[in-house]
């Protein structure tokens, strides 16, 4: 009798299956040599991007603050492994007055007596703010002379009673010295930078108090996480010229994800004329 032909239909064999597996392998194996590595350098190109911007940010940051930095008020120490960089955040200053006017009158700084009563500023008047200090010839970061963290030449504002042209002192003071430029500078409070590589984190603090040794670190203010990943960091100050007027801070940071690390190197020139 006749075959129906649905007799003649059949299915896919498993030598068929087998080999269209092995070709698809061959192509996507094919492919894949081919996608890898581009793959691969994109990644390997944007961790090494999000390294140098961790960097680059951390010290771009340090490099700001440290422009605004009091006058011969960096130090630096190693402590544990521990990278320790701080200075006297400045917000500002101007010239006070020494002599009076034409017609007897002003309000000068009398270096011979614990002043009671502040001074004029001659010029355009400083922002201040509460907890502001003035500082008035800084010449050291260590020592117990003309040293603002010490405090012998660093007087509390009183905000309240200083006027458009005046500025009030907390408390009567006498400055040990003073500048030859008849400069003030208002200082708001210090900061450190902690570089740590055994927990791999830079952290800035702020809002403790100006003490002298160096607290390292501070125990109590405020702090900020800024950079993670780090395995190696120095913080270097150097001065120069005969009256140390010129101050260079060298910053070095490694920042490492996986198997793959960038380091960054930085100057930073400050002045020094108090």
């Amino acid at each position: 009798m006749p075959c129906p032909d649905h007799s003649r239909e059949r299915g896919v064999t498993l030598i068929e299956m087998v080999i269209v597996i092995a070709i698809t392998a061959i192509i996507a194996g094919a492919v894949a040599v081919f996608i890898s590595r581009p793959v691969e350098g994109y990644a390997d190109a944007a961790r090494r991007a999000e390294m140098t911007d961790i960097a680059d940010t951390a010290l771009r940051r340090i490099t700001r603050d440290l422009r605004t930095a009091l006058s011969n008020s960096i130090r630096t120490a190693t402590v544990s492994g521990v990278a320790y960089l701080e200075y006297l955040q400045s917000s500002g200053g101007g010239r006070y007055r020494t002599e009076h006017d034409n017609g007897g009158g002003g309000n000068i700084l009398d270096f011979t007596i614990a002043d009671p009563d502040g001074f004029d500023v001659i010029g355009p008047m400083p922002t201040l703010a509460a907890g502001d200090s003035i500082v008035i010839y800084n010449l050291v970061a260590s020592g117990t002379t003309a040293n603002a963290y010490v405090g012998d030449n660093r007087a509390a504002v009183d905000v309240a009673a200083s006027t458009a042209t005046t500025i009030a002192l907390a408390a009567a003071t006498k400055f040990p010295f003073p500048s030859p430029g008849r400069r003030f500078q208002v200082v708001q409070s210090a900061v450190t930078y902690a570089c740590n590589p055994a927990t791999g984190e830079l952290r800035r603090y702020w809002g403790y108090g100006i003490v002298d040794p160096q607290p390292t670190p501070p125990a109590i203010g405020s702090n900020a996480l800024l950079a993670t990943g780090v395995t190696a960091c120095s913080f270097t100050y150097v001065t120069s010229g005969a009256a140390q007027r010129m101050g260079v801070v060298m910053l070095s940071l490694k920042i490492q994800q996986g198997l793959e690390s960038i380091q960054l190197f930085q100057q930073v020139h400050v002045t020094n004329v108090p």
